[in-house]
């Protein structure tokens, strides 16, 4: 990683469901071995296994992250996995000014009124994690995960609160659109995005509104396990 030509930044490292701030361990070894701050999020709910969900909602997880951002020292580059998509676009509409750049780890900005998942059960609190079958079949590949890896996964992740997959984000803040953005293409190819975009599709069509680069890292749902150090120096070009 090319820490010396660039100025260090502060990377909030978000993951996406399941996950506490233990999944990006190996990536903020790396960011952090190249000169930059580091900040790995454990979102509202996530804590442990017992941790009370009931009640949580998006934007509880938004305040979360916003109040990371404005904590950290600047330049900030908001790095979010997956569901955490959603987070972030309601980070870049309440604090645009406290963000360099958004990257999008196999993930994607929504769109004011989207919701990950808004035909979820309302009296459902939260959604343990599914057989990886399932997993697979909804379009998260495993690709690069053995079988140490997923015995890990499973072991330490926890339900997720299902309030912020619910809900509805409501964005107001046409600045937020002013905050570049990072695609980072795992399990989709970078082209393919773009495509979708273009034509619409409810988790891509945002990013015809914003100022988007595209970065292809060829592997599954999860690159900050099955390639962690290419995703820091992919992560670090974007400072």
């Amino acid at each position: 990683m090319d820490g010396g030509a660039r100025t260090p930044a502060t990377f909030v490292l978000v993951p996406g469901f399941w996950l506490g701030g233990w999944a990006w361990e190996g990536v903020e070894r790396a960011l952090r071995d190249a000169g930059h701050g580091v900040e790995a999020l454990t979102l509202p709910g996530l804590e442990a296994a017992d941790a009370p969900r009931g009640g949580i909602r998006l934007t509880d997880h938004v305040a979360a992250v916003a109040g990371a951002v404005a904590g950290a020292e600047q330049p900030v580059v908001l790095v979010v996995h997956s569901g955490a998509g959603a987070v972030a676009s309601g980070v870049a509409d309440r604090l645009p000014e406290g963000l360099r750049r958004i990257v999008y780890v196999d993930s994607g900005p929504l769109a004011d009124g989207m919701a990950i998942n808004p035909d979820l059960d309302p009296d459902l609190d939260e959604m343990p994690l599914p057989s990886w079958a399932d997993l697979e079949a909804g379009g998260s590949s495993l690709e690069g995960l053995d079988e140490d890896l997923l015995a890990e996964f499973r072991r330490r992740a926890v339900p997720h609160p299902a309030g912020p997959a619910r809900d509805r984000i409501r964005l107001t803040n046409p600045a937020r659109r002013q905050v570049p953005v990072t695609m980072i293409t795992t399990s989709f190819r970078a082209a393919d995005v773009a495509r979708m975009a273009k034509e619409g599709h409810p988790f891509f069509a945002e990013l015809t509104h914003l100022q988007v680069d595209y970065v292809d890292l060829p592997t599954g749902h999860w690159p900050m396990w099955s390639r962690p150090t290419d995703l820091a120096t992919a992560l670090g070009g974007q400072v």
